[in-house]
């Protein structure tokens, strides 16, 4: 797991390399976003992935101090390790966690999503009583209930170990504005309501409900819900540069990662630099040695110029093949680079093409992964 910061006299800034994460930042994207959501609707942070690269415990530590109450993890151990770290909210574990793990759940107050109609049923036979919310399938076809099996959805109102505190689905293509994909949307909406609606008649009391994630609030926001589960959003950045939605928010990007120039050399014209000599001067060029690769999370696939990074105000390509601890810049016509100087990799607020969405794109990715794979050698700086 990524230290943050654990020792407090140590500081980041004089790393090899690490990450900044701007609290007022975060901070000030969550308000942006429970404003934009109708009353009544809360927001669940998504702190997954270590909150998709941003450190977990220090990004829902934030969030509870400005209101926010719930959130989601991808796993039991994820959610174990926020109430291990203070955390008081509710917590719901977005994916399968093995039955019998029953008691674990009970004792740390996490809520586990029931994934199937049978895992539902294996959970209840522990005998442990445990929250949960009930997801069901309105056409994503990977996790859930299907929204045709109204019997088995009232079944598991009825199941007496578990108690069913909340229902939701998941909108699988809300990112998209394209006619197909909207109608396709509107369909989901539709069908998990007329669930709802099936199960109200039955006697079923209808318990919180959920169905928006970063892009269902942004293209749907006027859905009555009780939750918007927001992953991407909420860390300022879309998954992807130049997307359009339907809401327009002032948010911010939350996250930066910057690592310390180790040496600057000469590669005269003509001569390799780096494995498989992927690099050739065609001039003498300065090349500047980064402590940060792949095996930090900078994607390998931005090698030989896809990739930038920001110094001194200007943008220098990669050179050559990015390795597993160092990548190369030229920077060859930046005057004054030297060794311990910052370079930006990721969210340099002057030069748009580091930002996530513009290094993932590069990268063949969207910002979700690129973020969630920074690797754990980064320690974490908060500004």
């Amino acid at each position: 797991m990524r230290e943050e910061n654990a020792n407090p006299a140590r500081d980041a800034r004089r790393e090899r390399a690490y990450i900044e994460v701007s609290l007022g930042n975060l901070a000030h994207n969550a308000k942006v976003l429970q404003a934009a959501m109708p009353p009544g609707c809360q927001l669940m942070a998504v702190v997954k992935a270590q909150a998709y690269g941003h450190g977990a415990a220090r990004v829902a530590s934030c969030l509870e101090g400005v209101g926010v109450k719930a959130f989601a993890v991808a796993t039991a151990d994820e959610g174990i390790a926020l109430r291990e770290d203070g955390v008081k909210g509710e917590i719901l574990v977005l994916g399968r966690t093995s039955p019998d793990r029953a008691k674990e759940l009970e004792r740390h107050s996490l809520t586990q999503t029931l994934v199937d109609f049978d895992y539902a049923k294996e959970l209840d036979r522990q005998g442990v009583p445990v929250k949960a919310h009930l997801k069901i399938d309105t056409g994503m076809h990977r996790l859930g209930v299907p929204c045709e099996s109204q019997e088995e959805a009232e079944a598991v109102f009825g199941m007496k170990s578990l108690t069913v505190c909340g229902v939701y689905t998941h909108l699988c293509c809300s990112d998209s504005l394209r006619p197909d994909d909207v109608a396709f949307t509107r369909e989901q909406i539709r069908k998990f309501y007329r669930l709802l609606d099936a199960l109200a008649g039955k006697g079923i009391t209808i318990p919180k409900v959920h169905m928006q994630s970063s892009y269902g609030l942004w293209n749907y926001p006027e859905l009555a819900c009780d939750y918007a589960r927001v992953g991407i959003a909420l860390y300022g950045v879309p998954s992807a540069p130049g997307e359009r939605t339907r809401q327009k928010l002032d948010l911010r990007p939350v996250l930066s990662v910057k690592a310390r120039v180790a040496l600057v050399r000469t590669v005269k014209k003509g001569e390799y630099m780096g494995y498989g000599r992927e690099f050739q001067a065609k001039e003498d060029c300065q090349i500047a040695i980064l402590p940060i690769g792949y095996g930090d999370g900078i994607p390998r696939s931005l090698s030989c110029g896809r990739g930038v990074a920001s110094i001194h105000g200007k943008c220098a390509p990669f050179a050559g093949l990015v390795c597993m601890d160092q990548l190369a810049l030229d920077v060859t016509g930046i005057e004054g680079v030297a060794p311990g100087d910052v370079a930006t990799l990721i969210n340099d607020a002057k030069n748009p093409g580091t930002s996530a969405p513009e290094v993932a794109k590069r990268a063949g990715s969207i910002s979700n992964e690129l973020l969630s794979r920074l690797g754990p050698r980064l320690p974490l700086l908060t500004v």
